[in-house]
């Protein structure tokens, strides 16, 4: 709930989640009595310095990984943007060729496209109608010229869980030199993060996607991985990323990531029951509607479902939802001025008259089973009413 505002139904969590009080208290000290720089020496440092060295052991912890291989970030934007630049220009001797996917998040794309404009080849993996990555193409694609393949690990439009596991095995079977990255934002606090048990060499996310504060994340990259730093002017971050830590957001993400996997199995039922509901009732109820993504539920993320609607505009959709207190989302955040069709669901080939009426909603631990009945009552009348408007 907003101050000086009625309920609303937030049903947006895959742009961002409100911040977790808990996650607020732990920060709270490195804002006001242990605000020093971490880099230097004296006391106050370094009262700043172990709040950070604490939080890097606690996102280690969640990754299985070893301390000194988690590099703070300001997101997970720079967290993909400096794992794909990061390891393509530190290989760039031993090829040209960075494999990904077609329905990558658009830090990974814009990323990928700027390297092509530099001289690199960039492969982009089909996938098929439920978004899954085709992985007999990821085989033909790789050669003796491939530097980097990066897939993400579920999808922030339709919520589709990739074989990461597998993809890293066909990787690292062709050429075990070739490091795999995979972009976990979404996938941070639903799904295991076990680097070893992915078989990843790099891979990203964000804090305000579980809870925590907006502009930090983490980037994992194994030891011994070629890296570059993209931001220098110090010694930070063991010289992959200069710049003055902030301990404070570190500390928010390393909570936020600690509470969402502590709570995992409390938290998960509840929002996949919510999802499912909504899968089940909402093309009921709506003429016109499919669902995008996978229709085998165990390969969705527990909190996200995902629609189209035949002949609608989904901006219009979302407006309306807004009047009736709902916020709902018709795809990335980051896209949402975009008047381009999600290339999400181009991917996917979903029909033309469906492209423009995408509706993404994504569930949080504060929302309930009644939220969900008051947004299956509000949308089929929205929906009709926006139909009724529209011309002949």
């Amino acid at each position: 709930m907003m101050d000086g505002m009625e309920r609303r139904i937030y049903l947006d969590h895959a742009a961002t989640t409100p911040t977790d009080p808990r996650v607020v208290s732990a920060m709270l000290p490195y804002l006001t009595t242990a605000w020093g720089n971490a880099s230097s020496i004296y006391a106050e440092a370094r009262a700043a310095r172990k709040g950070l060295d604490d939080a890097r052991r606690t996102v280690a912890g969640v990754f299985g990984s070893k301390p000194n291989e988690v590099v703070f970030t300001s997101g997970g934007t720079e967290a993909d943007n400096l794992a794909i630049r990061g390891v393509a220009l530190a290989r760039r001797g031993r090829g040209d060729q960075i494999i990904t996917t077609a329905i990558e998040h658009h830090a990974v794309l814009h990323s990928c496209e700027a390297l092509a404009k530099e001289g690199m080849r960039v492969t982009y993996l089909p996938v098929d109608g439920e978004g899954s990555v085709d992985l007999d193409a990821l085989r033909a694609a790789l050669d003796d010229r491939t530097l980097l393949v990066s897939v993400m690990y579920a999808n922030n439009e339709v919520g589709t869980i990739e074989p990461i596991a597998e993809v890293a095995r066909i990787v690292h079977g062709h050429d075990p030199r070739i490091p795999v990255h995979t972009d976990a934002v979404q996938a941070a606090g639903a799904l295991d993060l076990d680097v070893d048990a992915l078989g990843v060499d790099l891979l990203s996310v964000a804090a305000h996607k579980l809870y925590g504060p907006k502009g930090v994340g983490a980037l994992y990259v194994r030891g011994r991985t070629p890296f570059l730093p993209q931001t220098v002017g110090g010694s930070q971050e063991r010289n992959r990323r200069a710049g003055t830590e902030n301990v404070a957001a570190a500390v928010g993400l390393a909570t936020a990531l600690r509470l969402a996997y502590e709570e995992r199995d409390a938290r998960r039922p509840r929002v996949a029951a919510m999802r499912d509901r909504l899968l089940d009732e909402l093309p009921r109820r709506v003429p016109g509607t499919i669902v995008t993504g996978p229709r085998d539920r165990g390969r969705r993320l527990p909190n996200s479902a995902s629609f189209a609607f035949e002949n609608v505009e989904g901006e219009a959709v979302l407006l309306q939802l807004d009047l009736q207190g709902v916020a709902a989302s018709s795809g990335s955040a980051c896209t949402t001025a975009s008047l381009e069709p999600s290339h999400v669901l181009v991917a996917l080939g979903v029909p033309e008259r469906y492209l423009r009426g995408s509706l993404r909603l994504t569930l949080g631990h504060e929302n309930s089973m009644d939220d969900v009945d008051s947004l299956l009552d509000v949308l089929p009348r929205a929906v009709e009413k926006i139909r009724a408007l529209a011309p002949a």
